[in-house]
């Protein structure tokens, strides 16, 4: 009787255990409609069948792409993730995604947009299934505008009838500066990047005729016509449209959410470029649903929610719900779908469009490509010299790895120098008594063993690994052992000359600059402020205490995001205030040192509220009979301030001034949000340029690395030589 219970109560326990639905992980970056609607789908396919359970993550889109590419190899990660396409090329290089079976690309290419299946092509294989696309179109105020023009000389003149620039109005709105929003004009052009084609071993072509037309007559649309605002940012545009103030704006789907409720507006597809009669084709971004590679993924699982999604009730869910111009064909058969004008502008659209090249190549167009149309915005460089930079810029960043090299002899010198530091480490013990004192008192330093751990942990390993990093080269995925050679083209490569803004010892001294500059305001201004709030006629020190504390506690990235808006050429305050003292606004990004002083200045406001903290807890030490004596034998308010309080306030001050100094020469933030480098890149600083090799030029992580390093050796220096004025000031 006590086996068959005991057989029946495993049989009921295996039972459960294979009624268990398998949980299937998929990754997004969706938010707001699309993310509801993901969620519907989601729910929908977990109640209606009873193997498989999707759980959904959601990634922030600025992270997604990082994580994949270190998740996935290492075999954790997604079984299933939905992203752009535009990265296609890397991840099937790096064995991020999963090829997918040939019977069932077809079945995909039968059903879908065939433009949108085709942007998943790579190397004569597909990697991905198109979910939704998105492109850019034509945005109008249907209160304002009656007829939507077919050309853009129609539209040039269209828009100089809303334009009143010391009214703050435009004709036209559109990120000018920004390269995915010029494309439109470079194929209306003929121009173009030469990487539309599945040839993965084509080079970008930048510089050709039409891309120089294309720049010229976008430089001419902001300063010659006037209709587009200088320095149109997203945000800058949104208001504009929303407060009737721009009455035609190029954007894509996304724009959809930020106009406001009541705002009447329409959509069409872009007009035909007059000069050339061809049809302005923007790039047409598809959202994909991608396999991962890990081998660990349950394909199977994934695959059926893939279906669930694509089927024409899923699509359905994803229109109208997530308001997405889905991939699917035959869901535009569906009355209610072909009744919305606005997804079907969208699908019109995708047939004019041109998808993003998936190859690696198209990740390094972005930057010189982006700093030649930065010039001719400006009016510093002509488009057929700006064009050549960039082209010149491509092919450097383009050029192949450094050799691969024997590790033995680094193996041998580093197995040379950890005996030799244990030797040291050994010797040091024995000298300092120091097991002599671990045997005795043995409870201070078990107490020390949790930090020590942390230490460990948190610091020296990842230094390790970020010093093994910079003596290896990576691409696709791949490492190579190539020894000094990323600190050799650092620091003697002659690709860039010492007056290129991509020269290691410019950038050097552009830091350094920064840096000096910096730690003298702040602790000049810093000092100046404690000096006064320790006056006893000052009234109210309490209220003046918070509100000077204020800059120090607000997150610097967003006082970083206020001073840029701030320094807007059109828009900004500052230029306000130039304005009303009858001054000529100033373009504070389009010269090294407006751009260096909006950042010094950003910068500037975050900093001194740390060193007046400091410089007022130290003050408070000073004993008053001091400063009082030095006054009746006669000595004036500055001999008092340089032989009494200054060198009282050193010891406390030079502390707080190396802090300060090591966090300003790594200020990533303010450099990467207000100036963002510019102009051409003349303001970065060594963090930010490490930054750009790592992510924004083909993945240069030993390059990059390399450049911590560095840092991490200038510091050095600094430290040694700051330690030497810390103990002269004791």
């Amino acid at each position: 009787m006590k086996k068959t219970a005991i057989f029946a109560v495993l049989f009921l326990f295996f039972s459960i255990l294979s009624a268990q639905k398998k949980d299937i992980t998929v990754w997004h970056s969706y938010r707001g409609a699309e993310e509801s609607a993901l969620e519907e789908l989601r729910d929908s396919f977990n109640s209606s069948q009873d193997k498989y359970r999707i759980v959904l993550l959601a990634i922030p889109y600025s992270a997604f792409p990082d994580k994949l590419t270190t998740a996935i190899p290492n075999g954790n990660g997604p079984d299933a993730f939905i992203i752009a396409h535009e990265r296609t090329g890397d991840w099937a290089e790096s064995s991020v995604i999963r090829e997918l079976d040939k019977g069932y690309a077809e079945n995909i290419r039968e059903t879908m947009v065939r433009s949108t299946v085709d942007a998943f092509k790579y190397k004569d294989s597909f990697w991905g299934v198109p979910l939704s696309f998105k492109s850019l179109v034509l945005f109008y105020r249907s209160d304002i505008i009656n007829s939507v023009p077919e050309n853009t000389d129609d539209l040039i003149a269209e828009a100089k009838k809303f334009t009143v620039p010391k009214s703050g109005m435009y004709g036209l709105g559109f990120e000018a500066a920004a390269v995915y929003y010029a494309v439109p004009f470079m194929t209306g052009f003929n121009g173009g990047f030469c990487l539309e084609s599945d040839i993965s071993a084509k080079e970008a072509c930048l510089d050709n005729e039409g891309n120089r037309n294309a720049l010229k007559f976008i430089g001419d649309l902001v300063n010659k016509h006037g209709i587009v605002p200088t320095e149109a940012t997203s945000v800058l545009v949104t208001q504009l449209f929303n407060e009737g103030k721009i009455p035609f704006v190029i954007n894509g789907p996304w724009f959809t959410g930020e106009i406001a409720e009541g705002v009447q507006y329409k959509t069409a597809v872009l007009p035909v470029i007059s000069e050339t009669g061809q049809t302005m084709k923007p790039f047409m971004s598809v959202d994909g649903y991608f396999f991962s590679g890990h081998k660990s993924a349950n394909i199977d699982g994934a695959k059926a929610f893939c279906d669930f999604m694509i089927s024409d009730e899923g699509s359905r869910v994803r229109a109208m719900k997530g308001l997405q111009a889905v991939a699917t064909a035959s869901v535009y058969d569906d009355p209610e779908i072909a009744s919305d004008k606005l997804l079907n502008v969208f699908r019109l659209q995708a047939e004019r469009s041109v998808p993003m090249s998936n190859l690696p190549q198209m990740r390094v167009v972005w930057e010189p490509m982006a700093k030649a149309l930065r010039k001719v915005l400006r009016d510093a460089d002509t488009p057929e010299n700006a064009l050549v930079q960039a082209q010149r810029e491509y092919e450097l960043f383009r050029r192949p790895l450094p050799p691969s090299q024997s590790p033995v002899v680094y193996i041998l010198v580093l197995i040379a120098a950890a005996f030799a530091g244990l030797f040291l480490l050994i010797k040091g013990m024995i000298w300092s008594n120091f097991l002599f004192f671990l045997k005795k008192e043995p409870a201070p330093y078990l107490y020390l063993i949790p930090a020590m751990l942390s230490m460990l942990v948190l610091v020296f390993v990842p230094f390790a690994v970020g010093t093994a990093t910079a003596f290896f080269a990576h691409k696709a995925g791949s490492w190579t052992f190539v020894g000094f050679a990323n600190f050799f083209n650092i620091l003697f490569g002659g690709d860039f000359p010492i007056t290129s803004p991509m020269n290691f010892y410019f950038t050097l001294a552009v830091t350094v600059l920064w840096t000096a500059a910096n730690v003298f305001l702040h602790v000049t201004l810093g000092l100046s402020l404690a000096l006064l709030l320790r006056e006893p006629w000052l009234k109210m020190k309490g209220i003046y205490r918070v509100l000077l504390i204020i800059p120090w506690a607000v997150p610097n990235y967003i006082t970083a995001l206020i001073w840029k808006g701030m320094f807007n050429r059109q828009f900004g305050a500052i230029n306000g205030i130039l304005d009303t003292l009858g001054l000529e606004p100033v373009s504070w990004f389009s010269s090294f040192w407006t751009s260096f002083a909006a950042n010094l200045t950003t910068n500037t406001w975050l900093g001194f509220p740390f060193m007046m903290v400091t410089a007022l807890g130290a003050l408070q030490a000073i004993p008053g009979e001091l400063e009082d004596a030095a006054s009746v034998d006669g000595a004036g308010m500055f001999q008092r301030f340089f032989n009494i309080t200054l060198p009282l306030l050193k010891p406390a001050l030079i502390p707080a001034v190396i802090l300060g100094s090591v966090w300003t020469f790594n200020m990533f933030n303010i450099i990467y949000l207000v100036s963002g480098g510019e102009p051409d890149g003349s303001t970065e600083i060594l963090i930010s340029e490490a930054y750009k090799w790592a992510f924004q030029r083909q993945e240069r992580y030993g390059y990059a690395a390399a450049y911590a390093i560095l840092i991490f050796i200038v510091l050095i220096f600094y430290s040694k030589f700051t330690e030497k004025i810390g103990k002269g000031a004791k």
